[in-house]
């Protein structure tokens, strides 16, 4: 096999594989499940990986680049590395947050303010090689501001208090389980919790055209610029958005960033684009 580069970028709702040849042309692509190691059990994550290496026949490659949601300590990139060393042979391994994917998918080698929106939400300042300065995210249960997932809490919160208007209402129990029971074994007792929460977020958004979606979708967008996006040198760096909420978003998004004073470098619906140019 000729030397091959493998990229993987992954958050809580699906992982996108993509694999270079020796040119640097992309050979082949697939998706597998999600990884997002704060909300999924470390055996399940070992499984999705181990499981796409076999059944794609990719067992020996040059580079191996992992980007996956809650790699946030050293200890647990060494652990899945050391489970992709015992799965094949990879001449270079490089396990990341999706934060770092973020931020070389969407500004590559140039300095920026790198935003993550889809199933959960991130930020940093990338100074074009490195990360040197991040607000945290805390996860889907005390952050995520902007998120799907924070998008979809706030509007069972307030449909469990009798709060969202009955037209919208109705219209969730048609499409979801709107008993308490089977809210509470979603939010709770589900593989992703992070993810049930943002599959309710495209609902929301088919009925912003209602002063009261519209008004719970702003208020989620407007609490991820003042919470994360103005503790950065707005002023003097550029944000690239990346993800396929804000991307969903991105005629919401562009207004209250403006008033913010915020300016847009891009909006990026998946940085796996970015990251396959990085790597070539």
């Amino acid at each position: 096999m000729a030397p091959i580069k493998i990229i993987v970028e992954s958050g809580a709702t699906k992982s996108e594989w993509r694999v270079l040849g020796e040119d640097g042309r992309e050979v082949k692509r697939f998706l597998r499940a999600g990884t997002n190691v704060s909300s999924m059990k470390m055996e399940d994550i070992k499984s999705t990986i181990a499981d796409a290496i076999a059944s794609e026949g990719l067992e020996k490659a040059a580079g191996f680049y992992l980007y996956t949601a809650g790699v946030v300590t050293p200890d647990i990139a060494d652990e899945l590395e050391n489970h992709i060393r015992s799965l094949a042979q990879f001449d270079e391994i490089e396990i990341h947050n999706d934060l770092m994917g973020a931020a070389r998918g969407a500004c590559g080698h140039e300095p920026g303010i790198a935003a993550i929106l889809g199933t959960g939400s991130n930020t940093c300042f990338y100074d074009g090689s490195t990360i040197s300065q991040k607000v945290y995210s805390g996860g889907y249960v005390i952050g995520d501001d902007g998120s799907g997932a924070a998008l979809g809490k706030l509007f069972l919160a307030d449909f469990i208090k009798g709060l969202v208007p009955e037209t919208i209402a109705c219209d969730f129990a048609k499409e979801f389980d709107a008993s308490y029971p089977g809210i509470v074994q979603g939010v709770y007792r589900s593989a992703s919790p992070s993810g049930y929460l943002g599959s309710l977020a495209p609902f929301i958004l088919r009925h912003y055209s209602h002063p009261y979606a519209k008004a719970l979708v702003d208020k989620n967008f407007q609490a991820f610029i003042d919470r994360s996006l103005l503790k950065y040198e707005i002023a003097r760096y550029p944000v690239g958005i990346v993800g396929g909420f804000g991307w969903a978003c991105k005629d919401i998004i562009a207004p209250l960033f403006d008033k913010a004073g915020i300016t847009i470098s891009r909006f990026v619906k998946a940085p796996i684009e970015g990251l396959c140019e990085y790597h070539r």
